[in-house]
């Protein structure tokens, strides 16, 4: 599928419209930055406001980052909140509430910055450069939490501008232009890709990969999901990355591997594409290979480590016994099965408890867990000794999670998981977690 640009349309109304926009101020960038951010919300027609968001981007764009975060900071003061419209906008709306007072309410809560996001996306490049901000601001946050509700209305906005409904879906293979296989390469963020003859092995016949895409970021990729096809559930990542293609392996496997799903842009974390993301991908790869009859993931588990540590320095363990601590603290854990062997009772069954037992607002700890669960899947097996790798070693004590993905249940799973919690599990981890 071809995906859309306006680009060339947008420069060109650029282009025209420069005639009518003042020069600059010099002096202080940042200040000048704010005085044309002020221009850009007054009254503007369409091309001269194109053209003042696309300068005061590429001004932007010429900041350095700390440069950029005084500028985020200025705009979160200057166009945040009006405290006393809002509060008298509130008592009007008590006092006499109707469609007017409701207009004027809401007008009043919405932060301005909201709007002067809007009249910059109207730029060549302006949403990316917004996805950029926000991805600047969370990685800053912790020395400036007074961007927290900033972050919040970019959030806001990138939801809407980002929902499931604008996302193209297209499958990735050696014909898909080089920009994008590199960008592959790049934001492979579960098992990193050495180079193009790793990639070469991930486009093989026996794998395969999608995107989901935007129109305004035409080659900028949001999500890929790489797939393996096999016979059987894969229990081990290493042997399913490592192994050599088999000349008939996509027309005799049965199974869909889903291992490895990376979410390419920084600055749209916790923005949800909608559910269903694997349903498509399965729906495609059904199309062409109708033979595959399980769709199931082999997935991370990365916070079960971090909640085993909180739980052993919480309290004196009953689930764990002295020696088998002691056991999981030594550095050559990795490398020696004899002391893993021993803790794989324990952990095979904490680990269960820990992903279908232990919720925060009756969702999963685990974000890969609320993640599949959310689209459908069942929790269907745990693999030992799955991931050996220092992460996997760090995240899941070298442990991997199989998703099951049964197209004739993931709406039913699905819908209970959003309406009532309720986590869809085999009937071995259920036996598992009950200890």
């Amino acid at each position: 599928m071809a995906r859309v640009s306006v680009s060339q349309m947008l420069h060109a109304l650029v282009d025209m419209a420069r005639q009518y926009l003042d020069r600059p101020e010099s002096g202080d960038k940042v200040a000048g930055l704010v005085s044309q951010c002020h221009d850009l919300v007054s009254a503007h027609g369409e091309a001269s406001g194109t053209a003042l968001a696309s300068r005061i981007l590429n001004e932007y764009r010429a900041l350095d980052d700390d440069q950029r975060i005084d500028l985020l900071c200025r705009l979160n003061d200057v166009f945040g909140v009006d405290a006393e419209a809002l509060a008298e906008a509130a008592r009007s709306y008590a006092d006499t509430p109707g469609e007017d007072s409701l207009r004027a309410l809401s007008k009043a809560i919405e932060a301005p910055r909201q709007e002067l996001f809007r009249r910059l996306n109207m730029a060549p490049g302006g949403t990316a450069a917004i996805v950029g901000m926000r991805d600047l601001i969370l990685s800053r946050l912790k020395n400036h939490p007074e961007l927290k509700n900033f972050e919040r209305d970019l959030k806001h906005l990138l939801s809407s501008w980002f929902n499931r409904g604008f996302l193209q879906f297209e499958k990735i293979d050696w014909r898909t232009p080089a920009v994008i296989l590199e960008k592959l390469i790049a934001y492979e963020a579960v098992h990193e890709i050495q180079g193009w003859e790793d990639l070469r092995r991930r486009l093989a016949d026996d794998r395969r990969c999608f995107g989901f895409f935007h129109p305004a970021l035409p080659d900028e990729p949001l999500i890929f999901v790489e797939v393996a096809l096999t016979q059987g559930l894969a229990g081990q990542i290493h042997d399913l990355i490592d192994s050599e293609p088999e000349g008939n392996a996509a027309t005799t496997a049965d199974t869909a591997i889903f291992y490895s799903i990376s979410n390419c842009q920084a600055g749209l974390a916790g923005i949800s594409f909608g559910n269903f993301l694997i349903k498509q991908v399965a729906d495609e790869i059904q199309k062409e290979l109708p033979q595959i009859t399980q769709y199931a993931t082999l997935s991370p588990i990365p916070g079960f480590r971090r909640w085993l540590d909180d739980e052993l320095v919480k309290q004196t363990p009953e689930f764990l016994t002295e020696d088998e601590i002691d056991l999981l603290n030594r550095s050559d854990w990795r490398e020696n099965e004899l002391i893993r062997q021993p803790l794989k009772s324990a952990l095979m069954r904490l680990c269960a408890t820990y992903l279908v037992e232990e919720k925060r607002n009756g969702r999963p700890l685990d974000p890969v867990a609320r993640f599949h669960l959310g689209n459908g899947a069942s929790v269907e097996r745990i693999n030992w000794a799955a991931d050996l790798s220092s992460k996997g070693i760090d995240q899941s004590a070298g442990m991997m999670v199989n998703y099951l993905y049964d197209r004739d249940r993931i709406v039913s799973n699905h819908e209970a998981y959003v309406r009532d919690g309720v986590i869809a599990t085999s009937a071995a981890v259920a036996k598992l977690s009950k200890g």
